[in-house]
């Protein structure tokens, strides 16, 4: 997809201020239940996992509590492997995906890992299907000191209240983080708009990529790791393929089906952890060729395929 769209709000060239973000919030309304989809789901699985709450959105201090799923016999002398998803509230399968990993694949890899799983870690996103919470803000650039999204610092106080992180040398108990999410059409006809029209900027490109890819960190690439994961999900749908810059969403692809960010210094969830295997995922809802269940079940492709190369590594 190559169409350019605009955002009625603001005026070209200059800056969104408080009454603009205002009457952004003012046009989102609620489309689906976090209750429903999403709390029902972590509530049946409380005789595997142990359910905590580690914070709640003041927008709705009831209706947004935030929860983790975390192994119950919790060993600090095993590695951690991390499973983010709902970063981005309207990235369905990554919500999904995570839970569907603790419904189904989770415990076989209980006695070699501490799990801890947080599924949906902006829930008004989720119901109103945005980017965005509702200060404007995304999530996914805000894993930084002093947040200015609390989805976002939340977790991160939650994390390193559990030791999991050492602030002073960077070093992390955290094996492995994966990270859930999605490329979606919508990211051209409504979020990308908006971001252009908030900081006042032009955007180039407008490539949608068609299929599923991974995003590494620059850092860390570890492209075994994320080679093993595409093979993976490739069984389950399809990758995609680089535009004709050799590029996928303006950054060049550096294997099949996989690019590099600088995770930490873009504030990506990816990159808070310091973990030494960390992946993005990017699933794409859109396609003809998929449907909501190929989504969620590619998304556990990826964590489980991940997971494997990772014992695998330890053998070795």
């Amino acid at each position: 997809m190559t169409d350019v769209y605009a955002c009625s709000i603001g005026t070209p060239g200059k800056k969104w201020d408080d009454e603009h973000r205002a009457q952004w919030l003012a046009e989102q309304t609620i489309k689906r239940s976090y209750q429903d989809e999403v709390l029902s789901k972590i509530e049946s699985l409380k005789a595997l996992f142990e359910v905590e709450q580690y914070g709640a959105l003041a927008y709705n201090l009831d209706k947004y509590p935030l929860f983790v799923m975390k192994s119950r016999d919790w060993d600090n002398s095993k590695a951690t492997i991390l499973v983010t998803g709902g970063v981005h509230g309207y990235e369905t399968s990554g919500v999904q995906g995570a839970i569907r990993f603790a419904q189904t694949k989770a415990e076989s890899y209980l006695p070699q890992f501490n799990l801890l799983i947080a599924p949906c870690l902006s829930p008004w996103g989720y119901e109103t299907i945005n980017r965005w919470n509702p200060g404007a803000i995304d999530p996914n650039r805000s894993f930084v000191d002093n947040s200015p999204a609390p989805e976002s610092a939340a977790l991160m106080a939650y994390v390193q209240g559990l030791g999991l992180l050492d602030a002073n040398n960077g070093e992390s108990n955290i094996v492995a983080h994966f990270d859930l999410h999605e490329t979606t059409d919508s990211d051209n006809t409504e979020f990308r708009p908006a971001l252009a029209a908030r900081d006042a900027e032009t955007h180039d490109n407008w490539d949608i990529p068609d299929g599923f890819y991974l995003v590494g960190d620059n850092d860390k690439p570890q492209d075994n790791f994320q080679q093993a994961m595409i093979e993976a999900v490739k069984q389950v749908t399809h990758i995609a393929p680089a535009d004709k810059n050799d590029e996928i969403i303006g950054s060049k692809v550096t294997q099949f089906g996989v690019i590099n960010y600088p995770t930490k210094a873009l504030g990506l969830c990816a990159g808070f952890t310091d973990a030494a295997y960390v992946t993005t995922t990017e699933v794409y809802p859109d396609s003809p060729k998929v449907d909501d269940e190929n989504c969620i079940v590619a998304q556990v492709a990826a964590i489980t395929s991940g997971i494997d190369y990772i014992i695998d590594a330890i053998a070795r």
